[in-house]
């Protein structure tokens, strides 16, 4: 296990501040000059002495025909070719000789060779290479950019989610305000349809919010007063009131897009490795190039047959597709997990996920709700489940403990509407008692029976029995000197997380469970979910023993947590998974944060990071392997059966395999998560 993980983030920005041999340019500048030197190529191509002599035409007798090739050969050398000269410079001033110096170098010594014979040394000027290879060399760049650009695109996406203005309210009157102009504790009207200007919580209106943007949700949810609506999400039908809490910088749409973008710099493993690999590239290159110059030299070739061999070399070789294979995956995952909900905050964790083979899960809030709720029931004989919820609901409306309150929330959780009541009154200690539709009902836990007399039937006892087995709390709904059901009422697993246990265990990762609540609790949600190891009675400070317990039997362990007991464990974790709506501590342990609170997005973590690492170890492949089969044939060692490959064709390969990889890694957006 890597125990500096948790230092990865600091070290982000002196990863990626270094040389970027993009630095200072844009997708519309390859574009344009792409298109120009292609217009000066042209003439280069028409007026050459390659292109006539494999087509058997005679261009056009035109005066001064000779050094029409020289001028507008030279205009593509020094307009479109001085973006790799320049970055040449660049990467030998980091010492990082790279791409750019590749292709520095092979133009340089095609313009210069070409320039000396157009002044009277011997041999076959090479205009017409020179022109095509850096007008393929400017298309590579311009489509490589524009495809990191449209990988990328998410982050300008995000930022368009939000409204241009505010509706705030200024003494019950709306004004129309500019985003920056909004304060904590403005009130600001959501009209129907319209963007939510900042991080706030509903103050009057119900209507439901589209956050899909923010959290791969689609079904829009809904929203009345007190709940919390975040910035950049879509208003539904109704009409929101909403207090600001959290503006610009602070809301959690802005947090989302500085973690898209601090992960899409963070550097992998895969990443060094790709960079490490263009590096010896380079090296190989300009060591195959010189040992092509020298044999060539040596067996008495034609100096233009071996500069030309050298340019070849210099251009095939050349680690464009290198340097792409992982940047590009990694725009492209980052991205689909962001649109998908599952934010990552060091590249290392989401490449470490596919890896795992132990997933622990903190039970509250994490697996479970961290409400109570109704988790079973059972019911008399003659009165069905949704009566005696019905008719409990409205007994326990006013009730405040939290018990009560359970009962009342499953009720509105399961659509049924309860009635009003009437002459309620609390039971000190014992329960409650109120009039319903004419009927005189009491509520309340085992004692309540005592004092009312009441003897429940066979059925509630045993299911009372059972309940109290598991650590559930039990409460009776009384009529007179019948107890007509029995609730169970305990922290309530989420409807999600049975689907992501089943979906750990078809990945053949086993899942543990750890949670300071008694065994019998533990047992019971274990049991109902299917997990495979549980951890209960466990104090704060004994999570990370329990992580480094699995570590210690071999397990590459992934933490699940929300809360501030949790960071410890998440940091000691091979991948911590914060979940988002828990604490700002947590959050900011984690490797990757989830915006929802959905166990089912841990596997669909694993399933991004095996879909991310099969695709840049096929773009690594691709990128270096061809070279294996290309530079001997750049160098001519085929020349013999007449198979020799021209700087055109180098290049258009080289390019080639730029675009391939771009396309493998743009494939990566089918993966199903």
């Amino acid at each position: 296990m890597d125990h500096t993980k948790h230092q990865h983030h600091e070290q982000h920005a002196g990863a990626t501040n270094g040389h970027d041999k993009h630095a200072g340019h844009s997708v519309e500048m390859f574009r344009r000059k792409f298109w120009l030197t292609l217009v000066l190529t042209v003439p280069t191509m028409v007026w050459g002495e390659m292109l006539p002599h494999l087509l058997g035409f005679t261009p056009p007798a035109v005066p001064g025909a000779r050094w029409i090739p020289v001028v507008f050969g030279t205009s593509v050398y020094l307009y479109g070719g001085w973006v790799f000269v320049r970055g040449a410079w660049g990467e030998l001033a980091d010492r990082k000789p790279g791409m750019m110096t590749l292709i520095s170098l092979a133009i340089t010594v095609a313009f210069v060779f070409s320039l000396a014979v157009s002044l009277g040394f011997e041999g076959m000027p090479l205009w017409w290479e020179l022109a095509s290879l850096v007008t393929i060399m400017l298309f590579g760049h311009w489509m490589e950019m524009r495809s990191i650009s449209q990988a990328q695109g998410a982050l300008k996406e995000m930022a368009k989610l939000l409204p241009n203005t505010a509706t705030r309210l200024e003494e019950g009157r709306p004004v129309d305000v500019s985003l920056s102009a909004l304060r904590e504790g403005d009130l600001v009207l959501v009209r129907p349809g319209a963007g939510v200007p900042a991080d706030g919580v509903v103050r009057d209106g119900r209507s439901a919010v589209n956050e899909s943007m923010l959290t791969g949700e689609s079904r829009p949810i809904g929203k009345e007063a007190g709940d919390s609506v975040i910035a950049g999400t879509v208003n539904g039908e109704g009409s929101l009131r909403v207090e600001v809490t959290k503006t610009g910088d602070r809301t959690a749409l802005a947090g989302i897009m500085r973690l898209v973008a601090q992960a899409q710099q963070s550097r992998s493993r895969a990443q060094i490795l790709a960079d490490r690999a263009a590096f010896y590239l380079t090296l190989v290159a300009i060591g195959s190039g010189a040992l092509t110059a020298i044999v060539w030299t040596v067996l008495g070739a034609p100096v233009a047959f071996t500069i030309e061999r050298v340019v070849t070399v210099l251009v095939i070789a050349c680690p464009h597709a290198l340097g792409l294979a992982v940047p590009l995956v990694v725009a492209i995952s980052t991205t689909i997990g962001a649109r998908s909900g599952l934010l990552v905050r060091d590249r290392r964790g989401l490449e470490e996920a596919r890896n795992v083979s132990a997933v622990v899960f903190d039970k509250t809030g994490t697996l479970t709700l961290g409400e109570h709720r109704v988790v079973a029931m059972r019911t008399a004989e003659g009165i069905t489940e949704e009566e005696a919820l019905r008719l409990s609901g409205a007994l326990e409306r006013d009730a405040e403990h939290p018990v009560a309150r359970a009962i009342v929330q499953t009720a509105a959780d399961r659509g049924i509407a309860s009635p009003a009541a009437m002459g309620f009154q609390a039971i000190p200690g014992l329960g409650v008692q109120a009039e319903v539709e004419g009927r005189t009902l009491a509520g309340g836990g085992p004692n309540l029976l005592k004092k009312l007399g009441v003897a429940p039937d066979g059925a509630l006892v045993t299911f009372a029995e059972e309940a109290a087995a598991k650590a559930q709390a039990v409460i009776y709904l009384v009529e007179g000197s019948r107890a007509l059901a029995a609730f169970a009422v305990a922290d309530a697993v989420r409807p999600e997380s049975m689907e992501a246990v089943r979906r750990l265990h078809e990945m053949k990762v086993e899942v543990v469970m750890l949670t300071g609540d008694a065994q019998a609790v533990a047992d019971g949600v274990a049991r109902e979910l299917g997990i495979d190891r549980v951890f209960a009675q466990v104090l704060p400070d004994q999570k990370v023993e329990k992580v480094r317990e699995l570590q210690a039997a071999g397990h590459r362990v992934a933490m699940i947590g929300d809360g501030v007991n949790d960071a410890p464990a998440l940091l000691t974790s091979d991948v911590g998974v914060a979940i988002g709506a828990g604490t700002d501590v947590a959050v900011e342990a984690g490797d990757i944060v989830l915006v929802r609170s959905d166990p089912r997005d841990v596997p669909r973590i694993i399933a991004l990071s095996k879909a991310t690492y099969r695709k840049m170890v096929q773009n690594l492949w691709w990128a270096a392997g061809y070279n294996i089969v290309a530079i001997p044939l750049a160098a001519g060692v085929m020349q013999r059966w007449g198979l020799v490959l021209s700087p055109a064709v180098g290049a258009v390969l080289m390019s080639l395999s730029t675009i391939i990889v771009a396309i493998n890694a743009q494939l990566l957006r089918r993966a199903r998560l």
